[in-house]
């Protein structure tokens, strides 16, 4: 599930979490204690949002066939509404249902500040670490190992390229390995077809964060402490810095914009997931055949080449009173390969679930990337998101980011100097410390 409205979101999740203990996903979750043997029956309620909600409802309905005597409700909030509902609910211990859907960035704030909100899914959830996309497995994951949710979708990043645009400029797609050959690239392909070489919004950080998961690392390491002016972070702002310096970005102010710019063929390439294929396929039909995808380049040093940007899981509350009925639902939406696989048919939900990912359907040819298998590299690339630290502090410290980014890219601040600058001000407001 694409994050459209991240940004909006955002600031509800900064006040919502004021006050949150310093430090990642900690120790908790419910008392209630699961048992995966147990016969299941009654119902449940689930929270979710626009597609997600209408594959839940297709699957509570299967599951209540294949579990007599159980009944699935599934209620789409809204994704608007979602985050106060769950909030509130949160601070009130009440009115929360069984199920909420919850995106990965904003799961380690609620468990920080409740953390007996949650119900700890180890006992169905034991032997599944490994048969999901990592990045999420560690972000739902409690410091003494509990499991507060189980991960939905991925978000797995590649390199999006018109390929009419590269062939133009004498560029072979297999040649874009590593960044450090980007700068020259674009002037290349610039020069060859008067476009720029990526479109992106600045306002938000571009692909700053992208770009460090890439590299392993985020705002924050494993001891909560600062990391964003480091030299992996200096060097990413330095490179985008130079970028814009050469008229390479085409900097835009919000999604409308960017899908806009995409249709207009403004830009020559674009840092993007997987969910991005709908909204070319969905929005701009008559570019059928212009399109072409590969892994990200690589940064010095690293052999990965892909990151994250978006996903979800679904989490059972303390406060359901039917967690047993919830848990075996969950793992059988989730945990389940033809269930995944069905959702990727009908929803358009990229599948965490990497057993999922293995499926002939992720192999079929797509005549709007001329016949590219592009589903198959982004399963093969999922397993490889390299996992990052979020916190509770992560809303409030991205906005500063994203400021520091602006400062730097757009206004000329020396990057360094820029995130060093961010670094201390996330420091005074989380009273964190920034790693030596």
């Amino acid at each position: 599930m694409k994050l459209l409205r991240a940004l909006a979101v955002a600031a509800v999740v900064a006040v919502s979490l004021a006050g949150c203990a310093a430090g990642g996903v900690g120790a908790g979750g419910s008392s209630a204690k699961l048992d995966p043997h147990a016969k299941v029956s009654g119902s449940i309620t689930v929270w979710s949002w626009d597609t997600a909600a209408t594959a839940l409802k297709r699957l509570g309905a299967s599951y209540q066939k294949s579990h007599p005597g159980t009944t699935i409700k599934v209620i789409d909030v809204g994704y608007d509404n979602a985050y106060d509902k769950i909030s509130v609910g949160l601070q009130a211990g009440s009115g929360l249902p069984d199920v909420v859907t919850i995106e990965t960035d904003h799961m380690p704030g609620y468990v920080t500040q409740f953390p007996k909100g949650f119900v700890d899914l180890r006992p169905v959830a034991a032997g599944l670490k490994n048969d999901f996309d990592p990045s999420k497995w560690a972000a739902n994951t409690g410091k003494d190992g509990a499991v507060y949710a189980l991960p939905w979708d991925s978000g797995t990043i590649a390199l999006f390229y018109r390929s009419d645009y590269l062939k133009q400029a004498g560029v072979d797609p297999s040649s874009l390995t590593s960044w450090n050959d980007m700068l020259e690239v674009g002037k290349k392909i610039k020069a060859a077809t008067g476009h720029t070489l990526f479109t992106m919004d600045l306002s938000t950080g571009g692909y700053f964060q992208t770009l460090l998961q890439q590299q392993g690392q985020g705002i924050f390491n494993a001891k909560g402490q600062i990391t964003i002016s480091d030299d992996a972070a200096v060097k990413t702002l330095t490179m985008l810095q130079q970028l814009y310096k050469a008229g390479l970005i085409n900097n835009v102010k919000g999604w409308d914009a960017e899908v806009s710019a995409a249709k207009n063929g403004n830009s020559a390439m674009d840092v993007n997931a997987v969910w991005w294929i709908g909204t070319l396929t969905s929005e701009m039909p008559e570019l059928s055949g212009r399109f072409g995808v590969t892994e990200l380049p690589e940064f010095s040093g690293s052999d990965v080449r892909t990151s994250n940007n978006g996903g979800s899981n679904l989490a059972v509350t303390s406060q359901s009173k039917n967690p047993q009925l919830a848990a075996s639902f969950v793992e059988y939406a989730l945990a389940d390969k033809s269930n995944q696989v069905s959702m990727m048919k009908q929803e358009g939900i990229f599948p965490s679930y990497l057993p999922a990912l293995k499926d002939p359907l992720f192999t079929e040819p797509s005549p709007y990337f001329g016949g590219q298998k592009v589903y198959q590299l982004f399963a093969q690339q999922t397993a490889n998101i390299p996992p990052v630290v979020y916190t509770s502090d992560n809303p409030a410290a991205a906005t500063i980011v994203d400021n520091a980014v602006v400062a730097s890219v757009v206004n000329g601040q020396d990057p360094k100097s820029a995130l060093e600058g961010a670094a201390k001000q996330i420091a005074t407001a989380t009273k964190r410390t920034i790693a030596g």
